[in-house]
């Protein structure tokens, strides 16, 4: 063969490769690609996150995938620097982010925050074994406890509720773990009491009343709670029914509303695609069936709360569908 034959079907082929080529790249460049900071394996944020990832993914434009994190201040500061396209967030931390204030205070805030939707409240948890003994906050004073890690919004509400009863950090042996391993240390003997804030039931806590020998939940009511419900208005009174974990009673407690968020320069078009389709008949019956916090991710629901703008993308399907006039 010539080496002008030659030349002409090299010439050939890439004729025929460049416009495959370009096909593929202009179909990937079609699909995009939208990441939910969510949380710990074991906490309610992850499998929420997952059913809502596969709710609202279109595939060949949209694919959502729920991705495991440390939680709420790990997720805003993701979203903040565009490691993360979106993520969930309790409410006061969102707040705290977009408006400078709180833990945020002093330091370089997140004024691009925006509001997808209020998701549905995040009890705050205090599991003891029931053999302990212990029954109240202020029975944890020397006591080993865990807080979850730096970057939760545990982390944050653990604090301000020992403060609220006169507990000092170095008044407690401190850890900071997630839920999962706190659960594994206190089945071993090796942990007094750990903070959990996510939706009842947490899977982590289901599986240490069944299988760990019992748990308690402490109580965060009276003037303690008021206390802290006047000084941080996005604590809300809140109650587990009794059994919502094996052989655990009723117990009054604190919660904070669960939030997606993302970036004011999230495209307007996806988000309101996103939102339209978390709402749609068969993503409300899905997560209704999926998770027992699924049944309160309403339309209603959807605007309660809201301490940051709403995202205009999400702003526009509410009003559509009249749940904001």
């Amino acid at each position: 063969m010539t080496l002008n034959r030659i030349a002409r079907r090299l010439a050939l082929g890439m004729a025929v490769a460049l416009p495959l080529a370009l096909s593929v790249s202009t179909s990937a460049q079609a699909q995009a690609f939208f990441r939910i900071g969510t949380g710990g394996t074991a906490g309610t944020y992850y499998p929420v996150g997952g059913m809502i990832a596969n709710a609202v993914s279109v595939p060949g434009k949209l694919i959502a995938t729920a991705q495991a994190s440390n939680g709420s201040v790990a997720n805003v500061n993701a979203v903040a620097s565009g490691a993360m396209e979106s993520g969930f967030s309790q409410s006061d931390v969102a707040t705290w982010a977009q408006k400078g204030t709180g833990i945020y205070e002093g330091k370089p805030n997140i004024p691009d925050l925006r509001l997808i939707a209020n998701l549905y409240p995040e009890t705050i948890h205090v599991v003891v074994k029931k053999s302990s003994g212990i029954k109240s906050i202020a029975e944890l004073k020397g006591k080993r406890v865990a807080l979850d890690e730096p970057g939760s919004g545990t982390l944050v509400n653990a604090r301000l509720i020992l403060n609220a009863y006169n507990i000092k950090e170095s008044e407690i042996k401190p850890e900071y773990i997630k839920p999962n391993q706190a659960a594994d240390k206190m089945k071993d003997g090796a942990l007094d009491a750990f903070f959990f804030v996510g939706g009842a039931p947490a899977g982590a806590i289901a599986e240490l009343a069944s299988s760990g020998g019992g748990i308690a939940l402490l109580p965060i009511d009276g003037a303690q709670a008021q206390a802290l419900r006047s000084t941080s208005s996005f604590f809300a009174n809140d109650n587990v029914p009794a059994n919502t974990y094996k052989d655990v009673a009723a117990v009054n407690t604190l919660s904070v509303g669960a939030q997606w968020v993302t970036s004011a320069k999230a495209d307007t078009e996806t988000i309101y695609q996103i939102t339209k389709a978390l709402y749609s008949e068969s993503t409300q019956k899905a997560l209704a069936a999926g998770h027992a916090k699924g049944k309160l991710i309403t339309l209603k629901n959807a605007v309660q709360g809201a301490g940051i703008p709403f995202h205009p993308g999400a702003e526009k399907f509410y009003r559509e569908a009249g749940a904001l006039k």
